[in-house]
């Protein structure tokens, strides 16, 4: 069977609009279809001015066309994947798969996205061809950011299709694939949406406020900051509704179609159009800098409060997720009744239809996981809290835990160790350099790390990877230890703490064997300058990738705005104006930007080519293992020092401070933010070079030193350095 090259998606709507534009992402063309052409076009725009933005890049839409199904149907003959994404009602799918036979290639694909209508019952009346390559293809909401697809075959599909779609939507789209059987709303929902319920009663009962409910169902049990009535605001209430009353419809056991019985205040809040963020109110309300909370009894809106209930704040301590949730479920308080009247039928209810929904416990807890955000899937929870506790009897899973970590599940052996990395040996002669202090801050013990893997991979290995499998490639430098220093005036202390972070991301980008760093989620500040020295990058898809250090009122010092302004000065044309390539770096790092997407970071300067992408995260260290091999393959040289990089001089430094100038007398920044900027000028002119002239690497990385001491010194850096530090966000002073 042919590969998917293009695609067609039938229904522009909410779903089926950012479908496309992850197919986009994936850089496939995508034609788009709905009723009239204004219509798909319609819905093609509505997704181009979401938040978050389903595009890895403002460009993506290029890739997609619009069309109707009255006069481009035919269109579709050239798509290898055709997915179905229009209303939920099974007649009209039925309709327009029959337009739609005709013009289908002899191999495509065609899925349906619905999560409430039987997937072999859409496609009754088509032929036996195309009920072989038909199946359902059920994307989460936001389709880019939310990793589960759920596939769901039927007795007549080909099992080469679902493997071709499988290996696609693996590989391309970076998703994770779970097999699921034709049952009402599938794995995710099924479970997830009986959860919801039991929370509801309790809710009803008047015993738990919004707010307490959702500091226990957040991050206290491994699930999303969002918890429960964020995240359904954010989702959308009638949403919500639409599933629960298709389960309550669709069910067999009259007794399990009432469990998912709406409660009327939430008939209630539909029939008022208060369904959530979308419409500006749901479970909660802001009301200019205020957020409102909604009584269920009352139906009125009250200012939120507080959640106080000791016991979250002594699970706090508890660094197991596994722990923590047993912890919380056996107390003997408020939260652990709510957790015993919730949770605890939640996990019964999981294990009673895992087999009639799923083909093994794993994939209901991958389900879980990867659809609604959970920490421990449900069979993984009742390991934690253990069976005989939830009144299951003998563990009901029937299978050891699986290791979560994929670089724990590749290493040979753990090299060296420190509080803040580790030397791990994932085979096949690559050493991996795996961050894990908190948020992957990088500290001494990082820097230390780093060169003892520099020293290590020359001698024993074949190649070095930086990576790690948490949320966030790292923060950035630890700015604790930096304030600290300052504020005793502690000089020679700062100066060694850069000068030995400097010679870390140096040691990287001159390492004998080829380094290839994989940066994924937020990878800012002293994080970026790591990436920045790599041989090579293997990027994860969302990758958020910037020089952030104006923030706290310093700038890049570790390498990244010497290694900005070489790069822009390689890509110059020999000869010509260097000053629209300086402009660009100094917008980039001064005005602290963030690419929104790997491959954005390309578009910013922070990757190359020769880097790659990853859409699968959890195919990134392995992916980047597998480039890190290739590159020493070809026989990998390291890069010489760069002995003479072009700079501009005092023209280049009276341009960008006469816009700086500008920028504050127009009020757009601030006399910090002037003050950083001139800092910044200075280096990318080259110092106080009277003309273009060349400078070495060194000279250019002892400016970067310079100027970050000289801010240390600046009591307003120090305040945006504490702000920061108290609040997590900047401070423009």
């Amino acid at each position: 069977m042919t590969s998917i090259r293009s695609a067609a998606v039938l229904g522009a709507g909410t779903m089926g609009a950012q479908i496309a534009a992850h197919f986009a992402n994936a850089g496939v063309p995508v034609v788009l279809l709905d009723v009239t052409a204004a219509a798909a076009k319609e819905g093609l725009e509505r997704a181009r001015r979401l938040k978050p933005d389903p595009f890895f890049t403002a460009d993506g839409a290029a890739l997609i066309s619009t069309g109707s199904f009255d006069d481009d149907l035919a269109k579709v003959a050239t798509a290898d994947w055709i997915l179905e994404a229009i209303v939920e009602r099974v007649e009209i799918k039925r309709e327009l798969l029959a337009r739609l036979e005709p013009h289908r290639g002899a191999d495509a694909i065609v899925s349906s996205n619905t999560s409430g209508i039987p997937i072999a019952a859409i496609a009754d009346g088509r032929s036996e061809a195309f009920r072989r390559h038909w199946l359902g293809t059920h994307f989460f909401n936001p389709p880019r950011y939310l990793h589960l697809l759920e596939v769901i075959p039927t007795p007549d599909t080909d099992p080469r299709v679902i493997e071709r779609v499988t290996a696609f939507a693996d590989r391309r789209l970076g998703k994770g694939v779970v097999i699921a059987k034709d049952t009402p709303n599938f794995i995710a929902n099924r479970v997830g949406l009986f959860g919801v319920m039991q929370i509801f009663r309790a809710l009803e009962t008047g015993e738990y406020s919004i707010e307490e409910i959702d500091a226990v169902t957040g991050p206290a049990i491994g699930r999303p900051k969002s918890a429960t009535f964020r995240t359904m605001d954010i989702a959308g209430i009638d949403v919500l509704a639409h599933v629960a009353r298709n389960l309550a419809e669709r069910l067999d056991d009259p007794e399990e179609r009432r469990q998912f019985i709406l409660p009327s205040f939430i008939e209630e809040m539909v029939r008022r159009g208060w369904v959530g963020a979308k419409a500006g109110r749901g479970f909660y309300q802001k009301q200019g800098e205020e957020i409102l909370t909604l009584d269920p009894a009352s139906l009125e809106y009250r200012p939120k409060r507080p959640a106080k209930l000791p016991s979250l704040e002594a699970a706090r301590s508890i660094e197991s997720p596994a722990e923590r949730i047993r912890a919380l479920f056996l107390g003997k308080d408020k939260a652990g009744a709510f957790l015993r009247a919730t949770l605890g039928p939640t996990l019964r209810y999981a294990a009673h239809v895992a087999p009639a929904i799923a083909h093994s416990t794993d994939d209901v807890d991958r389900a879980m996981r990867w659809g609604f955000g959970w920490e421990l899937g449900p069979f993984e929870t009742i390991d934690a809290i253990g069976a005989d506790a939830l009144g299951l009897g003998s563990d009901p899973k029937g299978s050891d835990p699986r290791g979560s970590d994929p670089i724990s599940n590749a290493r040979g052996a753990v090299v060296k160790k420190n509080a803040g990395a580790s030397l791990v040996d994932v085979g096949d002669g690559v050493l991996c350099v795996e961050f894990h202090s908190k948020m992957n801050a990088i500290g001494g013990d990082t820097i230390q790390m780093l060169h003892a893997g520099v020293k290590e991979a020359a001698a024993n290995f074949t190649a070095l990877v930086v990576a790690n499998d948490a949320p966030n490639f790292s923060v950035g430098a630890n700015v604790m230890l930096l304030l600290l220093e300052a504020q005793e005036a502690n000089w020679d202390e700062v100066d060694l703490m850069v000068r030995a972070f400097q010679g870390a991301t140096m040691a990287l980008k001159h390492s004998p064997v080829p380094v290839v760093v994989a940066p994924a989620g937020m990878t800012l500040g002293g994080g970026c300058e790591v990436v920045l020295h790599a041989a090579r990058v293997q990027a994860a898809a969302e990758a958020y990738i910037g020089l952030v250090e104006v923030g706290v009122g310093l700038i890049p010092a570790g390498g990244g705005t010497k290694e900005m302004l070489a790069r822009a000065m390689e890509t110059a044309a020999p000869g010509a104006d260097p000053l629209p390539a300086v402009q660009r770096v100094f917008e980039t790092i001064g005005f602290a930007k963030v690419s929104t997407s790997g491959p954005q970071a390309r578009q910013l300067g922070f990757l190359r080519d020769g880097d790659g992408v990853s859409m699968n995260r959890d195919r990134l260290v392995a992916d980047a293992k597998a480039h890190a091999l290739q590159l020493a393959a070809d026989a990998y040289q390291p890069p010489v020092p760069r002995a003479a990089i072009r700079v501009g001089g005092e023209g280049i430094l009276a341009t960008l401070k006469l816009g700086i100038h500008l920028a504050h007398r127009a009020g757009r920044i601030t006399d910090h933010d002037a003050v950083i900027g001139r800092k910044l000028a200075w280096i990318l002119a080259g110092g106080n070079q009277p003309h273009p002239t060349m400078l070495t690497e060194q000279q250019l990385l002892d400016l970067e030193r310079e100027a970050f001491l000289s801010l240390c010194g600046e009591r307003k850096t120090l305040e945006r350095i504490a702000h920061t530090l108290k609040t997590g966000k900047p401070l423009r002073n």
